[in-house]
């Protein structure tokens, strides 16, 4: 793999405004909603969500910034249904 910094830190930005989008969208009623730790944790799994996709790029048509974002928007999902499919 070759690691690019700036894109690495780009794809981490895009899973970032995924879960900030997603806590914007469906949860947040009020602004201080933005500033709760379920609303840092979606942030943060998004992060890393969007670094996933950048270890693992997607094999669809679509571009992979517009895939980052969506990952990022769905983060926590995708993450806890790895690691329920973990548990024995």
């Amino acid at each position: 793999m070759n690691f690019v910094l700036p894109q690495f830190a780009y794809f981490t930005l895009l899973g970032l405004l995924g879960g900030f989008t997603y806590i914007l969208a469906e949860v947040a009623k009020k602004w201080s909603d933005l500033l709760t730790f379920s609303a840092f944790r979606r942030y943060i799994i998004g992060g890393i969500t969007g670094d996933l996709y950048f270890m693992g790029y997607s094999s669809w048509d679509l571009p992979n910034s517009l895939m980052c974002w969506v990952a990022g928007y769905m983060g926590t999902h995708f993450i806890e249904s790895l690691l329920r499919r973990m548990e024995p």
